[in-house]
């Protein structure tokens, strides 16, 4: 096998995840591997702001009489892993020893191995239960007289420090808020007669997931969405059936609610995709939980394998319709000056920042990118544990939008928009992308 050398032009590759094999959650097997990528890690040291998983690997080695990783408590390095949230901006944009080449480091997915053993043999805490259940918890906070509780207790000072003290949430996180009404089923015409409008439509549609956050939390973000989409004369539709798309399953090493996830969305999103419908969805961890995440899983499956080709973030889609003349452009205000957080999910799906390019094709608006973390990334963020490094990692973010007084705020991720609104002393509100094209066209 021919040996690809640093330096070498050729693209990275992941290889698929054999998590059902017998080597995958073998103890001996798993750390003989930790210790061989982190001793290339800690030699190369290009990843360190990226996250707090590499400062404190290298503060682990550097802190030993040798210098060396293999002189390290092996207990020690879940201080590394439980630090790694999978947002693969190392291995996407830093690391030079990824595959193809020879020293074949995938960080992210070692950790998810790490973490997959973590899950097998201690099991999630309450508190853990809870946030990789976001569907569960909207269904239950979505209750009238419940979501009224939720919502008091998450805006008063004593409730965030009695949720911190029982559940280890920090009372400085930022909290979304909780709806009595469904997207789904304030929006139920959009997935009624799905069989008619496919029939009807004279070209293929959209279809889109809804996800847990914009059905529960954020309904404007799936109606700005729906009314922008609109706007190109887009015909769009709600599966009919959806389930959570697995990611904060998988930030946990829970592979096999995953899987339970994937065989509810996978064979009901398939059915448009072998029409020719594209899929799409607001929050950027769920497109590439379809795109990357679940073909790695499970590269066997074809359904999979066709779903990932039909899933596009939103603004790729709509960059796609501008090129082939058909994207509605007649905008009817501007947006001034817009500070534009480019989350690590969208990042890392190599599509280029077609959010920005699409605003930008608003009159009299210049946007401004940054590409660094929110430091919210899934659960962690709102961790009591880790709230000091959330917070430390997204104040770079949050300075730059402080330097200057921009007219609009935005981010793909409406909980990494959170997270800088909660830091940053800039009075700018955010909103995500969507609302903002949705107040170009005044609609």
């Amino acid at each position: 096998m021919k040996k690809i050398q640093e330096g070498s032009l050729e693209a990275p590759i992941r290889h698929p995840i054999d998590w059902q094999g017998d080597d995958f959650d073998n103890p001996k097997l798993l750390f003989d591997e930790l210790k061989r990528v982190f001793n290339i890690c800690s030699g190369c040291r290009r990843c360190f702001s990226l996250c707090d998983a590499f400062p404190k690997l290298f503060d682990l080695v550097d802190e030993t009489p040798t210098g060396d990783i293999y002189a390290v408590d092996e207990d020690k390095f879940w201080q590394v892993i439980d630090n790694c949230y999978l947002c693969d901006t190392c291995f996407k944009t830093k690391c030079p020893y990824v595959p193809p080449h020879e020293f074949n480091v995938d960080f992210p997915n070692l950790m998810l191995r790490a973490k997959a053993l973590k899950f097998k043999k201690r099991g999630p805490t309450i508190r853990d239960r809870i946030l990789s259940n976001p569907e569960k918890l909207g269904s239950i906070a979505g209750i009238p007289v419940v979501a009224e509780a939720v919502n008091a207790t998450n805006n008063s000072k004593l409730g965030r420090l009695i949720v911190e003290k029982t559940l280890g949430i920090d009372r400085t996180a930022p909290r979304p808020m909780f709806h009595r009404r469904t997207v789904r089923k304030k929006l139920s015409n959009y997935s009624k007669n799905n069989d008619k409008v496919k029939q009807n439509s004279k070209n293929p549609g959209v279809v889109l997931f809804l996800t847990c956050y914009g059905n529960n939390n954020n309904p404007e973000i799936v109606e700005d969405t729906i009314a922008c989409f609109e706007q190109s004369n887009v015909p769009i539709v709600f599966a009919s059936t959806e389930k959570c798309c697995g990611m904060p399953k998988l930030e946990l090493g829970d592979i096999k609610s995953v899987e339970a996830a994937k065989n509810i969305n996978v064979p009901e999103l398939h059915s448009w995709a072998v029409d020719g419908w594209k899929i799409t969805s607001p929050i950027p961890s769920c497109v590439l939980m379809f795109k990357q995440e679940l073909p790695l899983l499970f590269p066997e499956e074809q359904k999979v394998k066709a779903v990932a080709e039909a899933f596009v973030d939103p603004f790729e889609y709509l960059y796609q319709l501008n090129k082939e003349g058909n994207f509605n452009k007649n905008f009817k205000s501007s947006l001034g000056s817009v500070f534009y957080q480019v989350p690590c999910h969208l990042k890392v799906q190599s599509i280029g920042l077609k959010t920005r390019d699409i605003l930008e094709m608003i009159p009299e608006t210049k946007v401004t990118s940054i590409e660094r973390c929110s430091g919210h990334d899934g659960t962690y963020g709102v961790k009591k544990e880790f709230r000091q490094s959330s917070v430390k990692i997204g104040k770079p973010v949050a300075q730059k939008l402080d330097q200057q007084n921009y007219d609009q705020f935005t981010s793909d991720c409406p909980m990494a928009g959170a997270q800088i609104e909660s830091i940053s002393t800039n009075e700018v509100s955010y909103a995500h992308p969507m609302t903002l094209l949705r107040r170009a066209y005044e609609i």
